[in-house]
């Protein structure tokens, strides 16, 4: 049985954010730095969020012509998850080639 948010994308996500633990992240961002398409990335975020790994909230528009934006960013939980999905990853010598190493 999959652990759940163990696919490539998944863990290619939990690597993007803990990047950057603590700053909030665009969806456009995080597609433009993990090279996923909104199909993928938007129902993923949901479910980390869902999931209590990533906190969400709206930001204002900027400049006021823009819409709202969600942002994101791991939670506490999520950050550990991420360190240990990673490190897990980093073990298995057949996903090296994923670009997860940090």
């Amino acid at each position: 049985m999959r652990r759940p948010h163990s696919s490539r994308q998944a863990l290619t996500v939990l690597a993007a954010l803990h990047d950057r633990p603590q700053a909030w992240r665009h969806g456009y961002e995080l597609m433009g730095e993990t090279k996923l398409k909104s199909g993928t990335l938007y129902p993923l975020l949901m479910r980390l969020a869902d999931d209590g790994l990533l906190e969400s909230e709206w930001h204002a528009p900027v400049p006021p012509a823009r819409a709202p934006r969600h942002a994101y960013r791991l939670t506490a939980a999520g950050r550990a998850f991420a360190e240990a999905a990673l490190a897990s990853e980093q073990r298995q010598p057949e996903n090296r080639t994923f670009g997860l190493a940090r």
